[in-house]
């Protein structure tokens, strides 16, 4: 896969407002699902979709704690693209 490509599958998984508002968040702190539902007041299985599709796309990582999974973002095409917008 080329590096456009790359970029191409983050720019697409970006597109939707709650993945962008997800990532967003996850640069700022990392938190698991609970928190994020919290803040964006979406339900937890809409939440947990968009996070299934950043993790496809290797823009974020979970790590395990007790019976949580906190949630970073891994991606540095997705970090440089959503600090870019949040200027």
């Amino acid at each position: 896969m080329t590096k456009y490509e790359k970029m191409s599958e983050v720019l697409k998984a970006l597109a939707h407002p709650a993945r962008l508002q997800i990532v967003s968040g996850l640069i700022k702190d990392e938190c698991n699902v609970t928190q994020i539902q919290k803040k964006m007041g979406l339900p937890q299985s809409t939440i947990s979709q968009h996070l299934n599709v950043l993790k496809n796309c290797k823009i974020i990582k979970g790590r395990r704690e007790k019976t949580k999974v906190c949630y970073r973002v891994i991606n540095k095409y997705a970090k440089e693209i959503v600090k870019m917008m949040n200027k």
